[in-house]
């Protein structure tokens, strides 16, 4: 169970309040914060408030907790399923919303009716097919994304021996950070990543490949599973853990 002193809070959240703190410092600007936060300038200064009058908490959504209002009862979801199963064997989630109105006089979204069937295995969810990739657009400001890779080159020329360059670059500058290492690891990431925080601060994203340094290789455990499936992270102990002298 959290304690006073824990605060839970999503990825999202941790963003938010990161950006709010900047705000504070006096580094970023409201309408800047706004933009990034893809909220109103009013939005944004009620959150910047609440941030100050009740710290970290202040970010965590009002609604954490609580039963959405618009849930319908069991008794509604109950009946749509058996309607269906008696009517409408076949149909799918739009058609079915739409008879279930018209002759049943029962409204609920579409949507509603397909997490429903899909619950009670009545429906398949369909899978889409793959969109093109179009190219990325660069980041607009400094510190949003910084892109990290480890480049394995004989940097020496036989002087030396052969060295991983473990890089950081500004996605909108391109601007360039890096250090030399025997190979490429965790130790090494996590130093070099140490490194860069304490001179330029955190980067509000990374962007890495795929190499095993920065992805698990084993099977999936019960408690793996758990930990994935929790989006939730201690703010408190995330915060204690970037806080380097």
């Amino acid at each position: 169970m959290a304690g006073k002193d824990i605060i839970m809070a999503s990825q999202r959240e941790l963003k938010r309040l990161h950006i709010v703190q900047k705000v504070l410092e006096g580094s970023l600007k409201q309408t800047e914060a706004a933009e990034m936060l893809s909220l109103s300038i009013r939005q944004t200064g009620r959150l910047i408030i609440r941030v100050k009058e009740e710290g970290p908490q202040g970010v965590v959504h009002r609604s954490r907790g609580r039963e959405s209002n618009r849930k319908l009862p069991q008794e509604v979801k109950d009946r749509v399923i058996e309607l269906y199963r008696q009517s409408y064997g076949g149909f799918g989630p739009t058609l079915g919303q739409e008879k279930l109105l018209e002759r049943d006089g029962i409204s609920i979204s579409d949507e509603t009716l397909r997490i429903w069937l899909i619950e009670a295995g009545l429906w398949k969810k369909k899978r889409k097919g793959r969109t093109h990739r179009h190219w990325r657009q660069r980041k607009d400001r400094y510190g949003e994304m910084i892109q990290v890779d480890g480049s394995h080159h004989d940097w020496f020329e036989g002087r030396g021996a052969a060295c991983v360059f473990m890089g950081y670059i500004d996605d909108a500058t391109g601007k360039v950070y890096g250090r030399f290492y025997e190979y490429e690891g965790t130790i090494p990431a996590m130093d070099s990543f140490r490194r860069y925080i304490r001179k330029y601060g955190i980067p509000m994203s990374l962007y890495m490949d795929k190499h095993s340094t920065y992805k698990s290789m084993g099977k999936p455990t019960m408690k793996m599973t758990s930990m994935a499936r929790n989006r939730s992270v201690n703010l408190a102990g995330r915060w204690r853990n970037w806080g380097y002298n």
